[in-house]
């Protein structure tokens, strides 16, 4: 009978696991191979990379402050943390700007490391393929969160720059009716000649 149980419990827990897409910045959670829930990530930024490889959850800790990051002495905090090696790449709570951004770690949102938090094992098995560098929105979303900000100054450039416009405009309109014009007179001038 204690045999059965176990032989059911690590069916059940081998039927979980994470799927990691660096290249589309996305987790998949499966069971028996289908997506049950899926989130947006932010994995590790250039120089900061994050591993590659098939993984196993070491250790979950709800309420977690880093001991080396931010440098020298830590402090950032990693809610819902789900240790993937002992070096400290892990999955947590954090910040999503859309883009590869952590120093190696891999960002969820709040919801959804909620979620995987219930949902996840210790000893879970969790799969990161694909390469950030492909994240094909990334250059995209840099400039969209580095545009400058909106201020006075730049208003008053854009609308001198309108009214330069407008000017130019008036002008070659006014300069191609007039010439109508006298081709008009012209015309009407040899007509009465």
């Amino acid at each position: 009978l204690l045999l059965l149980l176990i032989l059911t419990a690590t069916t059940l827990y081998g039927a979980k696991s994470i799927d990691i897409d660096l290249s589309k910045q996305r987790l998949y959670a499966k069971e028996n191979g289908r997506i049950v829930f899926s989130g947006a990530i932010s994995s590790g930024k250039k120089g900061r990379s994050t591993p590659t490889g098939t993984f196993r959850i070491l250790e979950k800790k709800r309420f977690h402050v880093s001991s080396k990051y931010p440098e020298p002495h830590g402090g950032a905090k990693m809610p819902y943390m789900h240790r993937l090696t002992k070096r400290g790449i892990a999955v947590h709570a954090g910040y999503l700007p859309g883009y590869p951004a952590s120093h190696g770690c891999i960002r969820v949102s709040t919801e959804t490391a909620k979620r995987l938090w219930r949902w996840s094992h210790v000893g879970m098995k969790v799969r990161i393929y694909g390469s950030a560098s492909n994240f094909r929105y990334a250059r995209k979303r840099v400039k969209h969160f580095s545009k400058k900000r909106v201020t006075k100054k730049n208003l008053y450039q854009r609308h001198k720059k309108r009214r330069v416009a407008q000017k130019r405009a008036s002008h070659r309109y006014r300069k191609y009716t007039e010439n109508y014009r006298k081709g008009y007179e012209v015309i009407e001038i040899y007509d009465n000649w």
